[in-house]
């Protein structure tokens, strides 16, 4: 099975780190030029740098623009100066997200909530709509969202999080459905818990840590290798007819539960507050 992405375009998106950062890096080891995206310049740069010197023989190339993803003009703007690079985009991994979001649903800042929102959902919306447009007139390509298993598990007092992520789902299969007729691909991955930098706190708790193995069947954390591996299957011709899925990475947390947050949130917000008793 060839996962080969020669003389392809791919825009990704929060890869200046984390998530984003490993599917650049596996893009660019499938021979793709890599365009990073993110709101900080600086560790773009830094990110390029990384990623380039570390790739081999017959590696793609790796360029970066700066933009804010809940932006639509710098999205825009973005998707012009990718396309422009080779004269093509081919392919689109999404990773820009995250949360503001945490506690109890009865005490969560309404304005973090919208801010969380505009990010996942409207972010995602934005390059979606512009990428899209670029693909349709190359002939077709890959988008893929980067969602979370709290889309479909839920995950007590994490606010909106999960709940943009499902609709990151929903819209995967829209898109999936609209674009299919101009060979659009879209598709969603669900990642589990994942080793980054984010998640540090988690993995540093016993509580936490002991939890997530409970709530999931296969006995390791997540690696980065493991997104960035699915998303380049999901780019490459070897998916040619997979749309509108939503895979899951999560190492079958899907069939038992979502995490208990409870040991790290109720020296917080109290054993009353986590059940939505607000003084």
């Amino acid at each position: 099975m060839q996962l080969s992405l020669a003389d392809r375009t791919i825009i990704v998106t929060g890869g200046g780190s984390g998530i984003g950062k490993g599917v650049a890096t596996a893009v660019v080891e499938a021979g793709g030029d890599v365009v990073l995206v993110g709101r900080n310049a600086d560790r773009l740069a830094a990110a390029k740098d990384e990623i380039t010197a570390q790739s081999g023989d017959g590696a793609g190339a790796v360029s970066y623009e700066p933009a804010d993803v809940t932006n639509e003009d710098e999205v825009g703007r973005m998707v012009e100066a990718a396309t422009a690079w080779h004269g093509r985009l081919n392919g689109v991994v999404h990773c820009a997200g995250g949360s503001e979001t945490i506690g109890p649903i009865t005490q969560v800042d309404s304005e973090a909530w919208r801010r969380t929102v505009d990010l996942n959902v409207n972010g995602t919306m934005y390059v979606l709509k512009h990428t899209a447009k670029e693909m349709v007139r190359g002939g077709g390509g890959s988008f893929i969202g980067i969602s979370s298993v709290a889309a479909s598990n839920t995950h007590r007092w994490f606010g909106a999080y999960g709940v943009s992520k499902s609709a990151i789902d929903h819209l995967m299969q829209l898109g999936a459905d609209e674009l299919g007729a101009s060979w659009v691909r879209v598709n969603s991955i669900r990642p589990g818990l994942i080793r980054t930098e984010l998640v540090a706190m988690v993995l540093d708790s016993p509580e936490l840590s002991e939890d997530y193995r409970v709530s999931t069947p296969l006995p390791r954390v997540g690696e980065v290798t493991d997104i960035a591996n699915a998303a380049v299957f999901l780019l490459s011709d070897a998916a040619s007819w997979i749309t509108g899925q939503v895979i899951n990475v999560d190492g079958g947390q899907l069939v038992r539960r979502g995490p208990d947050y409870s040991a790290m949130l109720e020296p917080v917000f109290g054993a009353d507050g986590l059940r939505g008793v607000v003084d």
